[in-house]
């Protein structure tokens, strides 16, 4: 995604393109992976120190509201971020947190009833486990 599509987008969702919000969301799209607040301020930051961490935190909040950005809870560990692409899944490990990508399938909505009140924005299915790399590791304690 170029520079003026970003713009676009970020317009589109009715949020100002400032410096730092642009820098945000460009690092986003341009990194596959899930990092953190810290993450995200530390490569902006070195790209415009000027930028500083409340402000950092505050354009991922608005960029999450937006529905532009995605965040991920991992429980015991730093909320991961995820710029909105295709719709997806995710499988976080429980030994070493790594986020990955999961290929979308579709989640049945509860009936209206269920939800009372309450209004839904979406579902989404988080799986839990060990990653391809941990997996090994554990299989080989228990067996020793």
């Amino acid at each position: 995604m170029d520079g003026e599509a970003i713009k676009r987008l970020l317009e589109g969702s009715g949020l100002r393109c400032t410096a730092q919000r642009y820098a945000v969301m460009a690092f986003l799209v341009e990194h596959a992976g899930h990092p953190t607040a810290a993450e995200i301020f530390e490569a902006v930051n070195r790209l415009d120190p000027r930028s500083s961490r409340a402000t950092t935190y505050n354009n991922l909040r608005d960029l999450v509201q937006a529905g532009l950005v995605r965040e991920v809870a991992v429980e015991g560990r730093a909320a991961r971020f995820d710029a909105k692409g295709m719709r997806h899944h995710h499988f976080i490990c429980d030994r070493c947190g790594e986020v990955e990508d999961m290929e979308w399938c579709d989640v049945p909505r509860p009936g209206s009833g269920s939800l009372g009140k309450r209004v839904l924005r979406e579902c989404e299915i988080i799986f839990r486990g060990l990653c391809a790399k941990c997996a090994p590791r554990h299989a080989s304690r228990k067996v020793s």
